[in-house]
């Protein structure tokens, strides 16, 4: 069985006066979602964000800004331009869309490159690509128009194993025992949670604590496994904490991190190599940090028959 978990990111902020986002009706946002291809698992609320498990990862709403993250072969794309054209190029304070490479990029819609030519007929902005064409790599298309990004940060995991990887591709899982694995309680007490386990393998969660938000996602399918951890906790210590415990309980063969307007160091993590890293200047106020990590240990590669 395979599923692409790699996954595509937007984020866009509108100008103050514009009006509260988390105005806008439950309809509005299954019209967004359907446009990609995804759909609504559930839903929390607190006094900050409304944040929604998809049926394809998550999207968080705030007064000002909209998270929005699919997997899949889904069309995000095509949900960016029903946003820009819907609250209106106008009132775009910022705006990014990010692609990671896909296991199988053959079997996606679309292609960044094209993604990002018809963005520039609405926004003008730069476009990235981080990595070798021939291996793993990144890409990033960021508005010339720029708000100051709160620091966030994110961790990518692949191939990953051991016992709760293991578990994760049983048929006799559930939430509760996935939870308690994870280990979230110990590293954010003060947060919420909303989770939900897919058929026949996956596991979704969202998390609020006031503003701050964290989502994670797993596919963990054996020859494709992809992990995504997102959160804009804005503690580096916390951060470091919470990661080095996710790298230590789904042991990837490698990972990346990947921060904005953050630096996290590296020395908690277990024993690694840093293969490749990423400076790069968004702008005058923003910055992002790549940094592509595998196992010190060599790798024991098993030849699948096809």
């Amino acid at each position: 069985m395979f599923f692409e978990g790699s996954e595509k990111k937007i984020e866009l902020s509108v100008k103050a006066g514009v009006g509260s986002l988390r105005a806008l009706e439950r309809k509005f946002w299954e019209r967004t979602l359907a446009l990609a291809g995804a759909d609504i698992v559930s839903v929390m609320s607190n006094s900050y964000c409304d944040a929604y498990v998809l049926s394809e990862s998550s999207l968080f709403v705030w007064e000002r800004k909209i998270l929005l993250i699919t997997c899949g072969n889904t069309q995000l794309i095509k949900a960016a331009f029903f946003l820009i054209d819907e609250l209106a190029v106008e009132n775009i304070a910022s705006f990014s869309y990010q692609r990671k490479s896909e296991f199988l990029s053959h079997l996606q819609l679309t292609r960044f490159e094209d993604d990002v030519q018809q963005l520039r007929t609405r926004l003008p902005g730069s476009a990235y690509r981080v990595g070798h064409l021939d291996g793993h790599h990144h890409y990033l298309f960021n508005s010339d128009s720029y708000d100051i990004q709160c620091p966030s940060s994110s961790l990518l995991m692949y191939h990953i194993k051991g016992n709760v990887a293991d578990y994760l591709r049983q048929p006799t899982q559930c939430k509760s025992s996935i939870l308690k694995q994870l280990n979230f309680a110990q590293w954010l007490p003060d947060f919420d949670f909303d989770d939900h386990l897919f058929d026949p393998c996956g596991y979704s969660i969202n998390g609020l604590s006031g503003e701050r938000f964290l989502t994670m996602h797993i596919t963990p399918q054996a020859q494709s496994a992809y992990v995504s951890i997102e959160t804009d906790i804005n503690d580096d210590l916390k951060v470091i904490q919470l990661f080095s415990s996710m790298l230590a309980i789904l042991q990837p063969d490698s990972w990346d991190v990947i921060s904005v307007n953050q630096h996290l160091a590296a020395s908690d993590y277990p024993a690694h190599v840093e293969v490749a890293h990423c400076d790069l200047a968004l702008n005058a106020s923003n910055d992002i940090n790549f940094k592509h990590f595998t196992q010190r240990a060599s790798d024991k590669l098993i030849a699948q028959v096809l």
